[in-house]
């Protein structure tokens, strides 16, 4: 047998417990499933099985190749699912996860069932650290660093933070120089709903990081409504841009103090890695990696 052969040799020998059924599962015989074990165990220099009369039962060392040999057939299935899958249409339900600051990518979502008629979102909005694998989601949508090994990961795209008020607002209260001018504005502000924390602003004057010394007009536990009233000019907001472009772009928001707000994020797609992307989970990947962060 090949290299291949071998670890698939060593794969039914260890699920089976036995040499002889291993082979029955190959149709090959128990001697060669038996040198096919002892030639991968030459070569990585380790003992993979305790072996009996009756049985063969995995070491430590051979239950950890296990484990990885398991990931690699894994891959190669997934590989050769999505390959015969490349021709056919994406459809079917896709289960994602969001958060709640996912409801300003409804625009973005929008345009991708438009395009994919055929495929059923279906979206949960929530902060809570949700898990893919056991609560049965496609995929799910988060930012920051990702920690869980069982999950492949795409980027989507980058954002950063603006301190943003509309320009009746600036008019009126005056346009800040220095973060310690914000000690004579109104500050709109984010609270963590996981935590009842209040976000904090990422200023930072010339020694460091520079805390927000502003009076709190109102809290919310999303983003829209600190978007509406930053508008109606009830006072500033620090927001990610990709929120507030429109906002921007129409002038009804202007940014002040861009050199002091030193923060960005990342948005990620993830899912689980036992899991092939399939033709609807690449098309929803492709659609938001292209469209989420386009300029414009």
């Amino acid at each position: 047998m090949d290299r291949f052969g071998s670890l698939n040799a060593f794969i039914q020998a260890a699920e089976t417990r036995s040499f002889t059924a291993a082979g029955q599962k190959l149709g090959v015989s128990s001697s060669a499933i038996s040198k096919a074990v002892a030639r991968l165990e030459e070569r990585l220099g380790v003992r993979l099985f305790h072996r009996s009369t009756r049985t063969v039962t995995l070491t430590p060392e051979g239950a950890l190749f296990l484990e990885r040999c398991r990931r690699i057939f894994c891959e190669i299935e997934a590989a050769e699912l999505e390959l015969s899958q490349t021709q056919g249409t994406p459809r079917g339900k896709l289960r994602v996860s969001l958060p709640l600051v996912g409801m300003l990518m409804m625009p973005t979502l929008g345009a991708f069932m438009r395009a994919w008629p055929d495929i059923e979102l279906d979206l949960d909005f929530t902060d809570r650290v949700v898990d893919v694998i056991e609560e049965g989601f496609d995929a799910v949508v988060r930012t920051g660093e990702v920690s869980d090994s069982r999950l492949m990961t795409r980027t989507l795209g980058t954002f950063r933070y603006k301190l943003v008020g509309s320009p009746a607002y600036l008019a009126e209260h005056g346009t800040p120089e220095t973060p310690a001018d914000l000690s004579t504005h109104r500050g709109l502000r984010h609270l963590y709903p996981s935590t009842g924390k209040i976000e904090d602003w990422p200023l930072h004057g010339t020694d460091g990081p520079a805390p927000a010394d502003i009076r709190t007009a109102t809290v919310a536990s999303t983003i829209e409504p600190l978007i509406d009233l930053a508008e109606q000019g009830i006072g500033l907001a620090c927001l990610p841009d990709f929120a507030i472009r429109n906002q921007l772009a129409e002038g009804t928001l202007v940014s002040v103090l861009d050199d002091t707000v030193r923060h960005s994020g990342t948005f990620r797609i993830l899912w689980p890695s036992s899991r092939h992307l399939s033709p609807k989970l690449r098309a929803f990947v492709d659609f938001m990696s292209e469209n989420l962060f386009r300029a414009g």
